[in-house]
């Protein structure tokens, strides 16, 4: 699982990082809200943890502009703010908890499980992008007309990648999400990313799946 962690605190970043790495969690750390966006439009994070003080953009511009801008991430936010109003806020925007500091590390670590719990257990039905639509129960892929049935593994990589468009998804992201119980090579993910390519050529798609920086992005093509 990777983690965006954005606070401005180092001390209590790297402690964090330090914590997060040792219960076997990828972990991207930045240090003011214009950070925070620049990682989240481009790499697709499990989840975020967001503090509402921070240099440049605040905690709750940060939520705002994904939350704009379609990137449902879960967020758990971090507040050294007493006031209720702040944490009402934060829900309102789309955060899915918040902490207040200080708090005990190991309730930390129990709220960004139960965050990442629930994001695996949610699917979408239905996923479009470009000219492509998704059906993820009748595990079709159409554009128009055109449609053709993928297979169970197939169904669930291509949601993943349509759920996050143009953002990185590292090969380990793709193994935890698509595999979770299976020892699994990237040689295997890259033959799965192959028949992909493969099917969304067959019904003149135009979105694209791209292997790029250690890991793969799906991006729509222009068509000028």
């Amino acid at each position: 699982m990777k983690i965006l962690l954005a606070e401005d605190q180092k001390e209590l970043s790297n402690a964090l990082v330090t914590i997060l790495k040792i219960k076997g969690y990828e972990v991207d750390a930045v240090y003011d809200g214009g950070e925070a966006i620049d990682k989240c439009t481009n790499i697709e994070y499990d989840g975020i943890i967001l503090d509402i003080m921070m240099p440049v953009k605040d905690g709750l511009e940060v939520l705002t502009y994904l939350r704009e801008n379609r990137i449902h991430t879960p967020v758990l936010m971090l507040t050294a703010k007493a006031q209720i109003e702040d944490r009402v806020k934060g829900l309102e925007l789309g955060a899915d908890d918040y902490l207040a500091k200080p708090f005990v590390m190991d309730e930390l670590l129990a709220r960004v499980h139960a965050m990442l719990r629930r994001q695996r257990e949610y699917v979408a039905q239905k996923y479009e992008l470009g000219n492509t639509v998704l059906e993820y129960d009748g595990m079709e892929l159409s554009v128009g007309s055109t449609s053709l049935r993928l297979a169970g593994k197939e169904t669930h990589m291509m949601a993943l990648f349509m759920n996050a468009p143009g953002r990185l998804i590292s090969f380990t992201q793709v193994k935890d999400k698509v595999w979770p119980d299976e020892d699994i090579t990237e040689e295997k993910i890259q033959l799965y990313i192959s028949y992909l390519e493969g099917k969304l050529a067959s019904i003149h798609s135009n979105i694209k799946l791209r292997e790029t920086d250690g890991g793969y992005r799906l991006e729509v093509e222009d068509d000028s």
